[in-house]
C-alpha cells in the first residue's frame, strides 16, 4: 500500500510539472484581450471589477503580482496564477482517475493494486490528466489571467476531496472531509460560481455510499443536492447580504442609528446563532446537525473573501464598478443587476407586449444620515397568453430576431410555438453553444473564425480560402479523444454503474445543466466554450478509464496485465500527443503583445490630459492595464461610454484620478442620479426648432427647468430635448492660440460649431458629453476612439480631426465622403511612425485570432487614410514610407487582408508601384471569392463574413476601375451580381 502510495503521488506530481511546463512555456506576458486587462489591473492593486466581482481570484492574484521586479512583468505573474491554477487542476484530476480506476481494477477495499494493476492505473491517470492539459479550452484559459481556470482548479479538488471522503468514512475524524469541501466552496465563489454545480455529483457520492440506493433515495438525494445549490446561490450570496441591508435600513431610517449598526447587530445575530446551534448539537449528540452547522460556517469564512469589495470601494479607487460600498449596493453588486436577467423555466417570449409596470422593491442610496429612496424597481409585466414554458425565444433585440430565424422559422407577429422553443434549445444552445465545443476539444475545429465549425477527418484544403485553410486553430484531432472517452465511458458503466453515474452527473451538470440554465441569445461577442471546461474535466476522466478498457480488451490475447497496461498507455498517450502536437502553436502565447501595444497606441493617439471616450471590453481593458499597472499615460481619462449611463461612473469622473484631472462639469449628481434623467425623449419645441445654444440647454437641464419637461405615460415627470439641433460658442483666438487644430486648416476654425442629432431620445451619457463639450471651453482634448459606433457621435463626426487612433474634436468643420471630419497629418505621422509599437506583428509563427485581426485592419485603415493624405499633398515620398512601413509591420503573411487594404491598391498605383498594386489586387480577388463560395457553403451562420468578403469586392471593382484595369473590374462586378442573386434565391 505504502508503495502504491508513493507511486501514486511521485507520478501525480510528474504529470503536474508537465502541465506547468507546458502552460509556463505557452503563457502570454501581457495582458490579453477581453476581461484580462482588468483582472490583472484590479489585481495589482486590489481594485473593483465588474459584478460580481471575484475577491478571492484578485486577493491571489495581488500575492503573485508582489514577484513582479518591475511593473512590466506583474502581468505575467498574474498569469501564471491561472498556469498553476490549471495544473493543480490536472494534478487532482489525475488523483481522481487513480482513485476510480482502482475501485474498477481492484475489488476489495484495503487491498494495495498489484505491479500490472498500478501500472494500468498510473496510465489510465497519466493519460486522462495530460489530455485535458491539452484540450483546447482548458488550455486558452491557463494561458491568460481569468478566473475560469482558478473555478476549474476548485471544481477538481473538491470532486478529489469526495472520492478522499468516501475512502475515509467510518473513520472519527472522516467528517472533516466534507468541511474541507464546504471551506472550498465558499473560497470558490470568490472566483466563479461554476463550482457549485458539482454539488449534485458531491451529493451521490455522499448518498451511495451511505444509503442503500433506491429509485427513492436517489430521487431524494437529487432534490436535496438542489436545495443546496439554491441555498447557496441564493440564499448565502445575495440572500444574507440582502437581509443584512434590511436590517441595517430599519435600524437606520426607522431607529435613528448611525450607519453600519443595522450591520453589526446583523453580524452579531448570525454569529450567536451558529454557536448556539454547535452547542446543542454537541449537547444533543447529533452529528449530522453538527456537520451541518460547520459546513455552514466554513462556506461563509470561504465566502468572506467578498469583504475586499466594499472595503476597496469605500476608497473610492481609479477602477470602482458600481461603488458597492455600502451594503444596498453590494448586494446589487452581487445580484448583477445591471445586466438583468432571463426567464429560464417560465416567462415572456421575444414578441410578448408588456400590459403594465408593477413597482417592486425600493432604491437606496446613502443619504447625509439616512438611506434616501430615489425610485422603486419596475418590473414589467406581460399577459399569460404571451408567455411559456422554457422561453428560449425571449429576447426582443432586434439583431437577436435575425438571428432567431437562422435557427426557427419565425413568422412576423406570430408567437413562438413551445416546439420551436424547443428546436432553438436543442439546436443552438445545446448543439451549437455546448456539444460543438465539445467536439472542438474532443474531435477537431475547422478555425478561430467565430462561429467556425468542427474538423472530422484531416485537413481538405479544396475550396477552403487562405484564412481558414492557413489557420493555426484549424485543428482535428482523427476522432481518438472522443473514441477513448467513449471507451472509458462504456468501461465504467459496465463495471461500476454507481462510479459511472456521478461522473455523468459531473457531466452533465457542468456542461449541458449549464447550458440550459445560461438560455444564450442567438449571438455573442464572442465563443463561450471556457464556460463548459468542468465538462470537459469529466470526459477527461472517462479518457483515462479508457485505457483500462483498452487493456482488457489486450490482455484477453497477452494474458499479462503488466504488459497489457504498458502497451494500453502507449497507445492511449497517443491522445494528449495529438492534442498537444495540434493545439500547440494557437495556444503558445509567449510572444504575444499587441493587446497592450494597441492600448498604448490609442493612449498615444490623445493629446496630454485629454479625455478619451471608449467602447467596454477589448477597448478598454488594455487601456486600465497600460495606465493602472504599468502606469502609462495616466494623464488621459478614460471614458467607457456604456458605464457613463450610470451616476457611479459618472462621480468618478469627477474625480482626481492619478494625472488627469476631474471633468469640469456643470451637472449634479441630483441631475444624473440613477432614475433621473436616464434618457431624454425628444419633444419639439418650435421656439428653438433652428437650434438652442448648448450651454443653455445643459444650464435647463441643471435647473430642471419646466420649458424641458414632459409628462411621460406613466405620469411622471422626463426632461427632454426640444430640438435636434444644437450650437456652441467658439473662442476662437483661445483654440488658435493653444495650437492644436492641423496648419492646413487653422484658417477654417469656427467662431460656433453647429450639428444635428439624429436621434429620438439621448441616453444619460449623451447628455453627459454634451456638459462636458459645454463646459470644458477647450481646456482640455476630448477625443473618440475611431472604433467607437458612429451613433454616439451624436452628429459631430463633421468636427473630428484624426490624429492616429482616435478622432478629436475641434471648432473646424470639413464634410467628407472618405471618413469622419479631416486628419491632421504631420501629428498623425509622429503619431503613427514613431509612437506606435506593433511587437511580433510580423512574425508569422504566432497565432493572432479574430480581436487582433480587428486591431489590425483599425491600424491599416489609419495607415492607408494618412498615406493617401500625403499623397495628395504631393509628398509622394513620405506616402511611399508610410505604405511599405505599414505592410512591413502588418504583413498579409501574419495579417490576412482585410475591407480596409483595398484603398491600398490605388495609392500604390499613383505611387508608379503598378506592379505591386495588381499583385494586391489579384491576390485579395482571389481571395474574396473563394472566401464568399466557402461561406454560402457553410450557411447563414457566417452573413458577416460574406457580407465584408462583399464589401471588399465592391471595394475591388473600384480600385480596378481607378488603376485603369477596366477589364478585371467588369469581371468581378459579374462575379459580384452572381454571388447577390445567389443569395436571393
Amino acid at each position: 500500500m505504502t508503495d502504491y502510495r508513493k507511486i501514486n503521488n511521485l507520478v501525480g506530481w510528474l504529470v503536474f510539472l508537465i502541465a506547468t511546463a507546458v502552460y509556463v512555456l505557452t503563457l502570454e506576458p501581457t495582458a490579453s484581450f477581453w476581461d484580462a486587462g482588468e483582472f490583472i489591473a484590479c489585481s495589482y492593486k486590489l481594485l473593483v471589477p465588474h459584478p460580481p466581482g471575484a475577491p478571492f481570484y484578485l486577493l491571489v492574484g495581488r500575492i503573485f503580482s508582489m514577484f513582479a521586479s518591475d511593473p512590466t512583468q506583474v502581468a505575467w505573474w498574474v498569469n501564471l496564477l491561472s498556469a498553476l491554477s490549471s495544473s493543480f487542476t490536472v494534478l487532482f484530476l489525475f488523483w481522481s482517475i487513480t482513485i476510480l480506476s482502482r475501485r474498477l481494477l481492484v475489488k476489495q477495499e484495503g487491498v494495495a493494486p498489484t505491479k500490472g494493476q498500478t501500472v494500468l492505473i498510473m496510465g489510465a491517470g497519466a493519460v486522462g490528466a495530460l489530455a485535458y492539459t491539452f484540450t483546447d479550452s482548458a488550455w486558452f484559459s491557463a494561458v491568460e489571467a481569468e478566473v475560469y481556470a482558478m473555478s476549474s482548479f476548485f471544481t477538481a479538488i473538491v470532486f478529489w476531496a469526495m472520492l478522499r471522503w468516501e475512502s475515509k468514512v467510518g473513520e472519527s475524524l472522516s467528517d472533516k472531509w466534507l468541511i474541507l469541501i464546504a471551506y472550498l466552496i465558499g473560497l470558490s465563489i470568490g472566483a466563479h460560481l461554476l463550482n457549485l454545480v458539482a454539488i449534485p455529483a458531491l451529493a451521490f457520492i455522499y448518498y451511495f455510499r451511505l444509503y442503500r440506493p433506491t429509485w427513492k433515495g436517489g430521487l431524494i438525494a437529487f432534490l436535496i443536492s438542489a436545495v443546496i445549490v439554491i441555498a447557496i446561490l441564493w440564499g448565502i450570496i445575495p440572500g444574507l447580504p440582502s437581509l443584512a441591508g434590511n436590517v441595517e435600513v430599519f435600524f437606520v431610517n426607522s431607529l435613528g442609528l448611525p450607519f453600519g449598526s443595522g450591520i453589526i447587530f446583523f453580524v452579531i445575530l448570525l454569529v450567536a446563532a451558529i454557536i448556539y446551534g454547535i452547542r446543542y448539537s454537541i449537547k444533543h449528540n447529533i452529528r449530522v446537525l453538527n456537520t451541518a452547522i460547520l459546513c455552514f460556517t466554513f462556506i461563509l469564512i470561504g465566502y468572506s473573501s467578498y469583504m475586499m469589495i466594499p472595503i476597496r470601494s469605500s476608497y473610492n479607487p481609479t477602477i470602482d464598478e458600481n461603488d458597492p460600498q455600502d451594503i444596498l449596493s453590494f448586494v446589487s453588486y452581487l445580484k448583477r443587476e445591471q445586466y438583468g436577467d432571463r426567464p429560464l423555466l417560465y416567462g415572456p417570449q421575444y414578441n410578448a407586449q408588456p400590459v403594465s409596470q408593477e413597482e417592486g422593491a425600493p432604491r437606496y442610496v446613502k443619504g447625509k444620515d439616512k438611506y434616501v429612496v430615489t425610485g422603486r424597481k419596475l418590473e414589467t409585466v406581460y399577459d399569460s397568453k404571451d408567455k411559456t414554458l422554457l422561453p428560449r425565444i425571449y429576447s426582443d433585440n432586434p439583431q437577436h430576431l435575425q438571428e432567431y430565424k437562422k435557427w426557427v422559422d419565425l413568422r412576423e407577429g406570430q408567437a413562438p410555438t413551445f416546439g420551436q422553443n424547443l428546436s432553438f434549445l436543442l439546436r443552438y444552445q445545446l448543439g451549437h453553444m455546448y456539444w460543438r465545443y465539445f467536439l472542438w476539444n474532443f474531435v477537431g475545429r475547422e478555425s478561430d473564425v467565430q462561429q467556425a465549425g468542427v474538423l472530422w477527418f484531416g485537413k481538405p484544403t479544396d475550396g477552403v480560402p487562405d484564412r481558414v485553410a492557413n489557420s493555426k486553430a484549424r485543428n482535428t484531432f482523427y476522432l481518438l479523444p472522443l473514441v477513448f472517452g467513449i471507451i472509458g465511458l462504456i468501461f465504467q458503466i459496465r463495471k461500476n454503474e454507481r462510479d459511472a453515474f456521478i461522473v455523468g452527473l459531473l457531466f452533465f451538470f457542468t456542461g449541458i445543466a449549464i447550458a440550459l440554465y445560461l438560455n444564450q441569445p442567438p449571438i455573442e461577442p464572442r465563443e463561450r466554450d471556457y464556460t463548459f471546461a468542468g465538462s470537459f474535466y469529466a470526459f477527461s476522466i472517462w479518457i483515462g478509464l479508457g485505457v483500462l478498457g483498452i487493456a482488457e480488451l489486450l490482455n484477453r490475447g497477452l494474458r499479462n496485465v503488466t504488459t497489457s497496461g504498458a502497451i494500453a498507455t502507449v497507445i492511449g498517450l497517443a491522445v494528449p500527443g495529438i492534442l498537444a502536437a495540434e493545439g500547440w502553436d494557437d495556444h503558445d502565447r509567449s510572444n504575444r503583445y499587441h493587446s497592450v501595444d494597441s492600448a498604448k497606441n490609442l493612449l498615444d493617439s490623445v493629446a496630454p490630459n485629454g479625455i478619451l471616450f471608449t467602447n467596454g471590453d477589448n477597448d478598454t481593458f488594455p487601456l486600465w492595464y497600460a495606465q493602472e499597472v504599468e502606469g502609462y499615460r495616466t494623464d488621459v481619462r478614460v471614458a467607457v461610454l456604456s458605464y457613463l449611463n450610470t451616476d457611479w461612473y459618472i462621480d468618478q469622473m469627477k474625480r482626481q484620478a492619478y494625472e488627469s484631472d476631474p471633468w469640469p462639469l456643470t451637472l449634479e449628481n441630483e441631475n444624473y442620479r440613477q432614475g433621473t434623467n436616464d434618457y431624454l425623449p425628444y419633444v419639439e419645441r418650435q421656439q428653438v426648432a433652428a437650434g438652442i445654444d448648448l450651454k443653455q440647454f445643459v444650464s435647463l437641464i441643471r435647473q430642471n427647468h419646466p420649458a424641458l419637461q414632459v409628462q411621460a405615460g406613466s405620469g411622471s415627470t422626463l426632461l427632454s430635448f426640444p430640438t435636434k439641433n444644437f450650437f456652441l460658442n467658439v473662442d476662437t483666438d483661445k483654440v488658435a492660440q493653444a495650437g492644436f487644430v492641423a496648419d492646413d486648416y487653422q484658417d477654417q476654425i469656427s467662431d460656433r460649431m453647429q450639428w444635428t442629432i439624429n436621434k429620438s431620445l439621448l441616453e444619460k451619457k449623451h447628455m453627459i458629453i454634451l456638459d462636458l463639450l459645454a463646459t470644458n471651453e477647450w481646456n482640455r482634448p476630448v477625443y473618440f476612439s475611431t472604433t467607437v459606433n458612429s451613433a454616439d457621435f451624436m452628429g459631430l463626426s463633421e468636427y473630428f480631426q484624426l490624429e492616429g487612433l482616435a478622432y478629436r474634436v475641434v471648432p473646424v468643420k470639413v464634410s467628407s465622403e472618405d471618413m469622419p471630419g479631416f486628419l491632421n497629418k504631420e501629428l498623425m505621422y509622429e503619431n503613427m511612425m514613431k509612437k506606435f509599437r506593433f511587437r511580433n506583428f510580423n512574425d508569422p509563427s504566432i497565432f493572432y485570432d479574430e480581436n487582433y485581426f480587428r486591431f489590425a485592419a483599425n491600424a491599416r485603415d489609419k495607415f492607408g487614410k494618412l498615406a493617401a493624405e500625403y499623397l495628395m499633398s504631393g509628398d509622394n515620398a513620405r506616402a511611399k514610407e508610410i505604405v511599405d512601413y505599414c505592410f512591413e509591420q502588418l504583413p498579409p503573411s501574419t495579417i490576412p487582408y482585410d475591407y480596409y487594404t483595398p484603398q491600398f491598391i490605388s495609392i500604390m498605383a499613383d505611387l508608379g508601384e503598378e506592379e505591386r498594386a495588381r499583385s494586391l489586387w489579384e491576390d485579395m480577388a482571389k481571395n474574396s471569392r473563394e472566401s464568399v463560395d466557402y461561406y454560402l457553403e457553410k450557411g447563414a451562420l457566417f452573413d458577416m463574413e460574406i457580407q465584408t468578403n462583399l464589401f471588399i469586392m465592391q471595394q475591388l471593382i473600384g480600385e480596378a476601375q481607378a488603376i485603369g484595369e477596366e477589364q478585371k473590374a467588369k469581371e468581378l462586378q459579374d462575379v459580384f451580381v452572381q454571388y447577390l442573386q445567389r443569395m436571393r434565391r
